[in-house]
């Protein structure tokens, strides 16, 4: 049988060269590039703004000097922030003028010149990229379109990124030092009441000061925030703006400003991070500082106290369904301390007081909404309770904790001390700075020796350990931070116990509203004959009612 034998043949290959874009390569060998510069200052300080001009005079001159080069524009922003573009008018101006074609290089200083925002920077250097337009870092010494540039912009960039956060935490923490130190910023436009002095500090203007008295007194005397504005209109006095218009918010933001008993709350508003630039109400996410005495005072601290506890008491009226009274309605009013405190043990829904008419005579009682509004459907044991029975069940509870002041401050301490150790933490936190610094040292002698070509290769896996090394530090230095403010609150706490009850052990012996409100945190009615009091901080008293 004969066999078939199959000869391969020897493989050759054959190279086409590329047509495509050819054309564009070899014009650009006769005819010059089209060159344009990118500066910016982050401040307007006169050293800054100095610095921006160099850069223009430097840019212009380096352009024009290279024979291969034409001059497209020069982009300068100045007392601009690089952490967000949107602001940046130049910068955009010099985009836009890239997307027509006018451009293919681009030169700047350096990365953190171009953008302090890793992602921005990497986006536009992909779409410049794909544009045909090449961006040159000089101090690093990259071309955005050369193979492998990408990683090493990703690297400076984080770094420029790193930088402008910790400037971010450098300022914030001087703001925080500073307000430790009781003093704050103080913003004279578009306020009553006070001027810059001759001294730098809050001056009272007699005429304004007696417009903001004018509001207190009217409001303390039971006017509304529509009829003081009314009468503020009326008298033609000027707004905080300057104008005669006045409008109900206007009248609140005075009657609620510390500032008018002559204190600071600093840190009422925070930026979320550098890069957003987002400003958000501090609801209690940050540190705040109380700066009592800050400057001369134009109400007193005790009317600014009752004008507030005033405003609690109007912003929490509102209406409420009451089944089984006469009125189809009711007020929930802050006027008495229970109606914020009073818990029912079975569905912890607030109670309510009302007026109960029983075989012709009317009593004050206390009863769980949930039972008012829906029967037993949704509470079936809650118990009615006389007004004067829970006074004097709560006046109990309070005098019992008074005499027990000690053991109270004991167990809140103990608390505090089994939640936070906040001794070693000021010197751990010190050695995880030295540690980043000494990381970012590395990072920045790594990245340096291949921008200068002493370096073969860049070792990625060590580049990557550093950064993971880097992330878990700062997480670390967060959570002490964290911690140390917990332990800050804690002691606050304590001081204010302290207080309230050390008042309370000479107290006579009489129910009273305010004097609730500061000691109690809430009271639960687990039967008709028990509560259960909270003080704040914590500690319990079961008290029996009869």
């Amino acid at each position: 049988m004969q066999q078939n034998h199959t000869v391969r043949k020897e493989k050759i290959v054959h190279v086409i060269p590329p047509t495509v874009g050819a054309s564009r390569e070899t014009n650009q060998d006769y005819r010059q590039q089209r060159v344009v510069a990118y500066c910016r200052v982050s401040t307007k300080q006169e050293e800054q703004l100095n610095s921006y001009e160099t850069q223009v005079n430097y840019y212009t001159e380096k352009i024009r000097s290279e024979p291969k080069w034409t001059l497209a524009g020069i982009f300068a922003d100045k007392g601009i922030s690089g952490t967000s573009i949107k602001n940046r008018e130049e910068f955009n101006k010099m985009i836009k003028l890239c997307k027509r074609g006018k451009v293919d290089l681009i030169i700047t200083k350096s990365i953190s010149r171009f953008a302090r925002n890793t992602l921005d920077c990497l986006k536009y250097t992909r779409m410049l990229k794909e544009l045909g337009v090449d961006v040159y870092f000089e101090e690093q010494g990259i071309h955005s379109i050369k193979p492998g540039a990408e990683f090493y912009i990703s690297i400076y960039g984080s770094i420029a990124q790193s930088e402008s956060e910790n400037i971010s935490a450098n300022v914030k923490f001087g703001k925080a030092q500073s307000a430790k130190e009781g003093n704050a910023p103080f913003h004279y436009t578009k306020f009553l009441g006070y001027k810059k002095g001759a001294d730098g500090n809050p001056e009272i203007v007699p005429e304004e000061a007696e417009t903001v008295k004018m509001i207190y007194d009217n409001f303390i005397s039971g006017d509304s925030l529509s009829r003081i504005a009314e009468k503020l209109q009326q008298a033609d006095k000027p707004t905080p703006c300057g104008k005669r218009k006045w409008s109900s918010s206007t009248v609140r933001s005075i009657l609620s400003n510390e500032k008018y008993a002559g204190d600071v709350i600093t840190n009422k508003t925070y930026t979320e991070d550098c890069i957003s630039k987002k400003v958000k109400v501090n609801n209690g996410e940050r540190r705040k500082y109380y700066i009592e005495n800050h400057h001369p005072a134009i109400i007193e601290k005790e009317m600014f106290a009752r004008v507030q506890e005033e405003l609690a008491k109007r912003k929490s009226k509102s209406k409420v369904k009451q089944i089984g009274t006469k009125t189809s309605s009711g007020k929930y009013s802050s006027m008495y301390a229970l109606t914020e405190l009073l818990i029912c043990g079975e569905c912890h829904t607030p109670y309510r007081r009302c007026t109960w008419t029983s075989r012709g005579q009317k009593k004050i009682v206390w009863r769980c909404i949930n039972r008012l509004d829906y029967g037993k459907k949704y509470c079936h044991h809650s118990p009615t309770i006389e007004e004067r029975v829970m006074h004097e069940g709560v006046i109990n509870a309070i005098t019992t904790a008074a005499n027990q002041n000690t053991e109270l401050l004991g167990i809140l301490q103990r608390h505090i001390a089994a939640e936070i150790d906040i001794e070693n933490i000021s010197s751990e936190a010190k050695e995880i700075q030295i540690k980043i610094a000494k990381i970012e040292e590395t990072f920045k002698n790594m990245l340096n020796a291949v921008s200068s070509d002493n370096a073969d290769e860049f070792d990625e896996k060590q580049a990557k350990k550093l950064i993971e090394e880097k992330t878990s530090l700062e997480k670390k230095l967060a959570n002490f931070a964290e911690t140390e403010q917990k332990g800050e609150d804690a002691k606050k706490r304590v001081e204010d116990i302290v207080m309230v009850m050390d008042g309370l052990k000479n107290h006579p012996l009489k129910y009273e509203d305010k004097l609730v409100r500061q000691a109690i945190e809430y009271i639960v009615v687990e039967s008709k004959e028990k509560i259960k009091v909270v003080f704040k901080g914590g500690f319990e008293i079961e008290q029996n009612l009869y």
